[in-house]
Protein backbone atom coordinates (compact mmCIF):
# COMPACT_ATOMS: atom_id res chain seq x y z
CA UNK A 1 0.00 0.00 0.00
CA UNK A 2 1.57 3.21 -1.18
CA UNK A 3 0.88 6.83 -1.93
CA UNK A 4 1.84 9.44 -4.47
CA UNK A 5 2.30 13.16 -3.80
CA UNK A 6 3.61 13.05 -0.24
CA UNK A 7 4.28 16.13 1.93
CA UNK A 8 6.21 18.82 0.07
CA UNK A 9 9.79 19.57 1.16
CA UNK A 10 8.81 22.25 3.69
CA UNK A 11 6.27 19.89 5.26
CA UNK A 12 8.58 16.86 5.28
CA UNK A 13 8.97 16.29 9.01
CA UNK A 14 9.20 13.29 11.29
CA UNK A 15 5.65 13.99 12.44
CA UNK A 16 4.30 14.04 8.89
CA UNK A 17 6.00 10.79 7.93
CA UNK A 18 4.74 9.18 11.16
CA UNK A 19 1.27 10.35 10.12
CA UNK A 20 1.68 8.43 6.86
CA UNK A 21 2.79 5.30 8.70
CA UNK A 22 -0.06 5.59 11.21
CA UNK A 23 -2.55 5.58 8.33
CA UNK A 24 -1.33 2.11 7.38
CA UNK A 25 0.84 2.93 4.37
CA UNK A 26 3.91 0.88 3.52
CA UNK A 27 5.70 3.07 0.98
CA UNK A 28 5.90 6.56 -0.47
CA UNK A 29 6.46 7.58 -4.07
CA UNK A 30 8.27 10.90 -3.96
CA UNK A 31 6.96 14.00 -5.66
CA UNK A 32 5.38 17.33 -4.70
CA UNK A 33 8.41 19.34 -5.85
CA UNK A 34 11.05 17.17 -4.21
CA UNK A 35 13.59 17.09 -7.03
CA UNK A 36 16.87 17.76 -5.28
CA UNK A 37 19.27 15.06 -4.13
CA UNK A 38 19.64 16.58 -0.68
CA UNK A 39 15.86 16.59 -0.22
CA UNK A 40 15.64 12.99 -1.34
CA UNK A 41 18.26 11.98 1.21
CA UNK A 42 16.45 13.90 3.94
CA UNK A 43 13.11 12.27 3.06
CA UNK A 44 14.73 8.83 2.91
CA UNK A 45 15.94 9.40 6.46
CA UNK A 46 12.45 10.37 7.57
CA UNK A 47 10.99 7.32 5.83
CA UNK A 48 13.56 5.03 7.45
CA UNK A 49 12.80 6.38 10.91
CA UNK A 50 9.04 6.02 10.34
CA UNK A 51 9.34 2.46 9.07
CA UNK A 52 8.41 3.32 5.48
CA UNK A 53 9.96 2.48 2.13
CA UNK A 54 10.41 5.06 -0.61
CA UNK A 55 10.49 5.07 -4.41
CA UNK A 56 12.43 8.05 -5.73
CA UNK A 57 10.85 10.03 -8.58
CA UNK A 58 12.44 12.86 -10.56
CA UNK A 59 16.06 12.16 -9.70
CA UNK A 60 18.05 13.85 -12.48
CA UNK A 61 20.29 10.83 -13.12
CA UNK A 62 17.35 8.46 -13.51
CA UNK A 63 15.47 10.94 -15.67
CA UNK A 64 18.46 11.34 -17.96
CA UNK A 65 18.76 7.60 -18.51
CA UNK A 66 15.06 6.75 -18.89
CA UNK A 67 12.97 9.79 -19.79
CA UNK A 68 14.84 12.72 -21.30
CA UNK A 69 17.24 10.63 -23.41
CA UNK A 70 16.92 7.30 -25.14
CA UNK A 71 19.56 4.61 -24.63
CA UNK A 72 21.32 3.78 -27.88
CA UNK A 73 24.58 2.22 -29.07
CA UNK A 74 24.53 4.64 -31.98
CA UNK A 75 26.26 7.76 -30.71
CA UNK A 76 24.84 9.91 -33.50
CA UNK A 77 21.24 9.26 -32.39
CA UNK A 78 19.61 12.52 -31.36
CA UNK A 79 19.10 13.00 -27.61
CA UNK A 80 20.56 9.65 -26.61
CA UNK A 81 23.06 8.21 -24.14
CA UNK A 82 25.06 5.05 -24.61
CA UNK A 83 24.46 2.02 -22.36
CA UNK A 84 27.75 2.79 -20.60
CA UNK A 85 26.65 6.37 -19.95
CA UNK A 86 23.27 5.17 -18.72
CA UNK A 87 25.01 2.78 -16.33
CA UNK A 88 27.16 5.62 -15.00
CA UNK A 89 24.05 7.71 -14.39
CA UNK A 90 22.36 4.87 -12.54
CA UNK A 91 25.43 4.25 -10.39
CA UNK A 92 25.38 7.90 -9.29
CA UNK A 93 21.78 7.58 -8.15
CA UNK A 94 22.30 4.19 -6.52
CA UNK A 95 25.33 5.36 -4.60
CA UNK A 96 23.70 8.63 -3.52
CA UNK A 97 20.63 7.00 -1.97
CA UNK A 98 21.65 3.37 -1.50
CA UNK A 99 23.01 3.84 2.03
CA UNK A 100 19.42 4.47 3.20
CA UNK A 101 17.62 1.26 4.11
CA UNK A 102 14.33 2.91 3.18
CA UNK A 103 15.24 3.10 -0.51
CA UNK A 104 12.90 0.73 -2.38
CA UNK A 105 13.89 1.73 -5.88
CA UNK A 106 13.37 4.35 -8.57
CA UNK A 107 10.38 5.57 -10.53
CA UNK A 108 11.74 5.33 -14.08
CA UNK A 109 8.80 6.76 -16.02
CA UNK A 110 5.21 7.73 -15.30
CA UNK A 111 2.78 6.95 -18.13
CA UNK A 112 5.19 6.22 -20.99
CA UNK A 113 4.03 5.84 -24.54
CA UNK A 114 4.89 2.61 -26.33
CA UNK A 115 7.71 4.38 -28.16
CA UNK A 116 9.70 4.46 -24.91
CA UNK A 117 9.48 0.73 -24.21
CA UNK A 118 12.79 -0.15 -25.91
CA UNK A 119 14.74 2.39 -23.84
CA UNK A 120 12.93 1.37 -20.65
CA UNK A 121 13.87 -2.26 -21.32
CA UNK A 122 17.53 -1.24 -21.46
CA UNK A 123 17.16 0.91 -18.35
CA UNK A 124 15.62 -1.96 -16.39
CA UNK A 125 18.38 -4.32 -17.51
CA UNK A 126 20.95 -1.85 -16.17
CA UNK A 127 19.05 -1.47 -12.90
CA UNK A 128 18.87 -5.22 -12.33
CA UNK A 129 22.54 -5.71 -13.11
CA UNK A 130 23.73 -2.90 -10.84
CA UNK A 131 21.19 -3.10 -8.00
CA UNK A 132 19.05 -6.25 -8.14
CA UNK A 133 17.57 -5.44 -4.73
CA UNK A 134 15.98 -2.18 -5.96
CA UNK A 135 12.64 -2.00 -7.78
CA UNK A 136 12.69 -0.40 -11.23
CA UNK A 137 9.17 1.06 -11.16
CA UNK A 138 7.07 2.23 -14.11
CA UNK A 139 3.41 3.28 -14.09
CA UNK A 140 1.40 2.98 -17.29
CA UNK A 141 -1.27 5.07 -18.94
CA UNK A 142 -4.94 4.16 -18.73
CA UNK A 143 -5.84 2.48 -22.00
CA UNK A 144 -8.42 0.27 -23.66
CA UNK A 145 -5.74 -1.12 -25.98
CA UNK A 146 -4.66 -4.56 -24.80
CA UNK A 147 -1.65 -4.42 -27.13
CA UNK A 148 -0.19 -1.50 -25.17
CA UNK A 149 0.05 -3.62 -21.98
CA UNK A 150 1.07 -6.86 -23.71
CA UNK A 151 3.89 -5.07 -25.54
CA UNK A 152 5.01 -3.52 -22.26
CA UNK A 153 5.32 -7.00 -20.77
CA UNK A 154 7.03 -8.45 -23.85
CA UNK A 155 9.48 -5.62 -24.51
CA UNK A 156 10.26 -4.10 -21.11
CA UNK A 157 9.99 -7.30 -19.04
CA UNK A 158 8.89 -5.33 -15.97
CA UNK A 159 8.83 -6.46 -12.37
CA UNK A 160 5.17 -5.49 -12.12
CA UNK A 161 2.45 -3.78 -14.11
CA UNK A 162 0.99 -0.61 -12.59
CA UNK A 163 -1.64 1.64 -14.12
CA UNK A 164 -3.93 4.51 -13.24
CA UNK A 165 -7.55 4.97 -14.21
CA UNK A 166 -9.90 7.03 -12.08
CA UNK A 167 -13.51 5.83 -12.41
CA UNK A 168 -15.50 8.30 -10.31
CA UNK A 169 -16.68 10.98 -12.71
CA UNK A 170 -18.66 14.14 -12.05
CA UNK A 171 -22.45 14.08 -11.64
CA UNK A 172 -22.36 10.61 -10.10
CA UNK A 173 -21.15 8.86 -13.25
CA UNK A 174 -18.70 5.95 -13.57
CA UNK A 175 -16.07 5.52 -16.26
CA UNK A 176 -17.81 3.00 -18.49
CA UNK A 177 -14.52 1.37 -19.50
CA UNK A 178 -13.01 1.04 -16.03
CA UNK A 179 -13.64 -2.71 -15.82
CA UNK A 180 -12.47 -3.19 -19.40
CA UNK A 181 -9.15 -1.55 -18.55
CA UNK A 182 -8.83 -3.69 -15.43
CA UNK A 183 -9.60 -6.85 -17.40
CA UNK A 184 -6.84 -6.27 -19.93
CA UNK A 185 -4.32 -5.28 -17.24
CA UNK A 186 -5.19 -8.44 -15.32
CA UNK A 187 -4.71 -10.47 -18.50
CA UNK A 188 -1.30 -8.87 -19.15
CA UNK A 189 -0.18 -9.48 -15.55
CA UNK A 190 -1.15 -13.14 -15.73
CA UNK A 191 0.51 -13.43 -19.14
CA UNK A 192 3.77 -12.08 -17.71
CA UNK A 193 3.35 -13.80 -14.32
CA UNK A 194 3.91 -10.49 -12.57
CA UNK A 195 1.90 -8.55 -9.96
CA UNK A 196 -0.60 -5.88 -10.96
CA UNK A 197 -0.75 -2.58 -9.08
CA UNK A 198 -3.33 0.18 -9.41
CA UNK A 199 -3.92 3.76 -8.33
CA UNK A 200 -7.17 4.70 -6.64
CA UNK A 201 -8.78 8.12 -6.84
CA UNK A 202 -8.85 10.10 -3.59
CA UNK A 203 -9.87 13.55 -4.82
CA UNK A 204 -11.92 15.56 -7.26
CA UNK A 205 -10.29 17.05 -10.34
CA UNK A 206 -11.36 17.95 -13.86
CA UNK A 207 -14.52 15.99 -14.68
CA UNK A 208 -14.04 13.74 -11.62
CA UNK A 209 -15.87 13.89 -8.28
CA UNK A 210 -14.68 13.76 -4.69
CA UNK A 211 -14.90 10.15 -3.46
CA UNK A 212 -16.83 9.14 -0.40
CA UNK A 213 -15.32 6.72 2.12
CA UNK A 214 -17.40 3.94 0.51
CA UNK A 215 -16.08 4.87 -2.92
CA UNK A 216 -12.48 4.61 -1.71
CA UNK A 217 -13.28 1.16 -0.35
CA UNK A 218 -15.15 0.20 -3.55
CA UNK A 219 -12.17 1.04 -5.79
CA UNK A 220 -9.90 -1.03 -3.57
CA UNK A 221 -12.15 -4.08 -3.32
CA UNK A 222 -13.02 -4.14 -7.02
CA UNK A 223 -9.29 -3.96 -7.72
CA UNK A 224 -8.61 -6.82 -5.31
CA UNK A 225 -11.26 -8.89 -7.05
CA UNK A 226 -9.47 -8.23 -10.36
CA UNK A 227 -6.22 -9.48 -8.84
CA UNK A 228 -4.46 -6.32 -7.63
CA UNK A 229 -1.38 -6.94 -5.47
CA UNK A 230 -0.53 -3.28 -4.87
CA UNK A 231 -2.84 -0.39 -3.97
CA UNK A 232 -1.58 3.18 -4.47
CA UNK A 233 -3.44 6.32 -3.47
CA UNK A 234 -3.61 9.29 -5.87
CA UNK A 235 -3.05 11.60 -4.13
CA UNK A 236 -2.06 11.83 -0.45
CA UNK A 237 -1.21 15.54 -0.17
CA UNK A 238 -3.39 17.83 -2.27
CA UNK A 239 -1.73 19.31 -5.38
CA UNK A 240 -1.98 23.09 -5.37
CA UNK A 241 -4.18 25.10 -7.73
CA UNK A 242 -1.24 26.27 -9.85
CA UNK A 243 -1.07 22.79 -11.42
CA UNK A 244 -4.20 23.71 -13.33
CA UNK A 245 -6.21 20.48 -13.10
CA UNK A 246 -8.80 21.64 -10.60
CA UNK A 247 -7.68 19.34 -7.79
CA UNK A 248 -9.89 19.22 -4.72
CA UNK A 249 -8.79 18.09 -1.25
CA UNK A 250 -7.16 14.65 -1.04
CA UNK A 251 -6.26 12.89 2.23
CA UNK A 252 -4.33 15.97 3.38
CA UNK A 253 -5.24 19.48 2.19
CA UNK A 254 -2.82 21.89 0.51
CA UNK A 255 -2.21 23.56 3.88
CA UNK A 256 -1.68 20.29 5.74
CA UNK A 257 -5.05 19.53 7.35
CA UNK A 258 -6.47 16.01 7.46
CA UNK A 259 -9.69 15.42 5.55
CA UNK A 260 -12.35 12.78 6.10
CA UNK A 261 -10.58 10.70 3.46
CA UNK A 262 -7.46 10.46 5.63
CA UNK A 263 -9.56 8.88 8.39
CA UNK A 264 -11.32 6.63 5.88
CA UNK A 265 -8.03 5.48 4.34
CA UNK A 266 -6.57 4.79 7.78
CA UNK A 267 -9.56 2.66 8.71
CA UNK A 268 -9.47 0.78 5.39
CA UNK A 269 -5.72 0.21 5.45
CA UNK A 270 -5.36 -0.82 9.08
CA UNK A 271 -8.68 -2.59 9.55
CA UNK A 272 -9.10 -4.42 6.25
CA UNK A 273 -6.49 -4.04 3.54
CA UNK A 274 -3.42 -5.15 5.46
CA UNK A 275 -5.23 -8.22 6.74
CA UNK A 276 -6.93 -9.33 3.52
CA UNK A 277 -3.84 -8.36 1.55
CA UNK A 278 -1.74 -10.87 3.47
CA UNK A 279 -4.21 -13.55 2.39
CA UNK A 280 -4.49 -12.56 -1.28
CA UNK A 281 -0.96 -11.42 -2.09
CA UNK A 282 0.59 -14.91 -2.50
CA UNK A 283 -2.39 -16.24 -4.48
CA UNK A 284 -3.00 -16.34 -8.23
CA UNK A 285 -6.07 -14.72 -9.77
CA UNK A 286 -8.02 -17.54 -11.43
CA UNK A 287 -11.15 -15.70 -12.56
CA UNK A 288 -13.19 -12.55 -12.01
CA UNK A 289 -16.88 -12.36 -12.83
CA UNK A 290 -19.84 -10.05 -12.29
CA UNK A 291 -22.87 -11.81 -10.82
CA UNK A 292 -26.46 -10.56 -11.06
CA UNK A 293 -25.57 -7.53 -13.18
CA UNK A 294 -27.47 -6.75 -16.37
CA UNK A 295 -26.25 -5.36 -18.64
CA UNK A 296 -22.64 -6.24 -17.96
CA UNK A 297 -20.12 -3.38 -18.02
CA UNK A 298 -17.82 -3.28 -21.02
CA UNK A 299 -15.08 -5.89 -20.58
CA UNK A 300 -16.78 -7.69 -17.69
CA UNK A 301 -17.54 -11.43 -17.71
CA UNK A 302 -20.77 -12.78 -16.27
CA UNK A 303 -20.91 -15.52 -13.65
CA UNK A 304 -21.01 -19.15 -14.70
CA UNK A 305 -20.94 -22.11 -12.28
CA UNK A 306 -17.59 -23.63 -11.35
CA UNK A 307 -16.57 -26.90 -9.78
CA UNK A 308 -16.84 -25.32 -6.31
CA UNK A 309 -19.38 -22.48 -6.67
CA UNK A 310 -22.67 -23.53 -8.24
CA UNK A 311 -24.54 -20.21 -8.06
CA UNK A 312 -24.43 -16.62 -6.81
CA UNK A 313 -27.84 -15.09 -6.18
CA UNK A 314 -29.08 -11.78 -4.83
CA UNK A 315 -27.65 -8.32 -5.49
CA UNK A 316 -24.90 -7.43 -7.94
CA UNK A 317 -21.42 -8.45 -6.80
CA UNK A 318 -17.97 -8.83 -8.32
CA UNK A 319 -16.51 -12.26 -7.56
CA UNK A 320 -12.77 -12.88 -7.76
CA UNK A 321 -11.54 -16.45 -7.38
CA UNK A 322 -7.96 -17.25 -6.42
CA UNK A 323 -5.82 -20.37 -6.22
CA UNK A 324 -2.55 -21.33 -4.62
CA UNK A 325 0.62 -21.20 -6.70
CA UNK A 326 0.80 -24.91 -6.00
CA UNK A 327 -1.52 -26.09 -8.75
CA UNK A 328 -1.95 -29.42 -7.00
CA UNK A 329 -3.96 -27.78 -4.20
CA UNK A 330 -7.68 -27.74 -4.87
CA UNK A 331 -8.61 -25.05 -2.31
CA UNK A 332 -9.98 -21.77 -3.61
CA UNK A 333 -10.36 -18.30 -2.12
CA UNK A 334 -13.39 -16.28 -3.23
CA UNK A 335 -13.53 -12.52 -2.74
CA UNK A 336 -17.10 -11.21 -3.04
CA UNK A 337 -17.14 -7.43 -3.54
CA UNK A 338 -20.20 -5.20 -3.56
CA UNK A 339 -20.70 -3.88 -7.09
CA UNK A 340 -22.31 -0.77 -5.61
CA UNK A 341 -20.54 2.03 -3.76
CA UNK A 342 -23.83 3.55 -2.59
CA UNK A 343 -26.12 0.68 -1.54
CA UNK A 344 -25.84 -2.41 0.64
CA UNK A 345 -25.68 -5.74 -1.17
CA UNK A 346 -26.95 -9.09 -0.01
CA UNK A 347 -25.97 -12.23 -1.89
CA UNK A 348 -25.85 -15.96 -1.42
CA UNK A 349 -22.88 -17.98 -2.63
CA UNK A 350 -24.03 -21.56 -3.21
CA UNK A 351 -21.22 -24.09 -2.96
CA UNK A 352 -21.05 -27.54 -4.50
CA UNK A 353 -21.28 -29.81 -1.49
CA UNK A 354 -19.92 -32.71 -3.53
CA UNK A 355 -16.57 -30.98 -4.04
CA UNK A 356 -16.29 -28.53 -1.11
CA UNK A 357 -15.08 -30.04 2.14
CA UNK A 358 -14.88 -26.91 4.29
CA UNK A 359 -15.99 -23.27 4.29
CA UNK A 360 -14.24 -20.47 6.16
CA UNK A 361 -15.18 -16.80 6.25
CA UNK A 362 -12.26 -14.44 6.82
CA UNK A 363 -12.50 -12.20 9.90
CA UNK A 364 -9.99 -9.33 9.49
CA UNK A 365 -10.14 -8.29 13.15
CA UNK A 366 -9.01 -11.77 14.15
CA UNK A 367 -6.82 -12.42 11.11
CA UNK A 368 -8.30 -15.88 10.67
CA UNK A 369 -11.04 -17.83 8.93
CA UNK A 370 -14.12 -18.76 10.93
CA UNK A 371 -15.55 -22.11 9.90
CA UNK A 372 -19.18 -22.53 9.01
CA UNK A 373 -21.11 -25.55 7.86
CA UNK A 374 -20.63 -26.59 4.27
CA UNK A 375 -23.55 -24.98 2.50
CA UNK A 376 -24.74 -21.61 1.14
CA UNK A 377 -22.69 -18.63 2.31
CA UNK A 378 -24.81 -15.60 3.20
CA UNK A 379 -23.03 -12.36 2.35
CA UNK A 380 -24.14 -8.91 3.53
CA UNK A 381 -21.96 -6.08 2.33
CA UNK A 382 -21.95 -2.39 3.15
CA UNK A 383 -21.49 -0.04 0.17
CA UNK A 384 -18.09 -0.76 -1.38
CA UNK A 385 -17.31 -3.59 1.03
CA UNK A 386 -16.16 -7.15 0.38
CA UNK A 387 -15.75 -10.47 2.15
CA UNK A 388 -13.26 -13.28 1.62
CA UNK A 389 -14.33 -16.94 1.76
CA UNK A 390 -12.02 -19.95 1.68
CA UNK A 391 -13.40 -23.11 0.10
CA UNK A 392 -11.48 -26.23 1.05
CA UNK A 393 -11.64 -28.95 -1.58
CA UNK A 394 -12.66 -32.46 -0.58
Amino acid sequence: MGLFWPPHPYASTAQRFAEIKNAGFDFVISGNYAGDGNIFQYQLGLARDAGLKMLISDDIQIRNMSRWFSISDTTTDFLSVTPAEASALYIRARDAYGPYSSLAGFNFYDEPGAGWFATLAKALTISRELAPQLLPYINLLPSDDATYYRNFVDVVKPSLISFDRYPLLSEGREDENYFHNWAIVRDAALYGDIPSWVYIQTLAYNNHREPTAAELLWQINVSLAYGAKGIQYFTYWTPEAARGEGFGPALITVDGKRTARYDAAKQINTGWLHQVGRELKPLVSESVVHANETPLPNGAVGFTPTNLVSAVSGDSVVVGTFRSRDAALGDRWVLVANRSHSARARAVVAVNEQTVGSVGVFQPARGKYVSQRVGPVQVSLAPGAATLVKLGAK
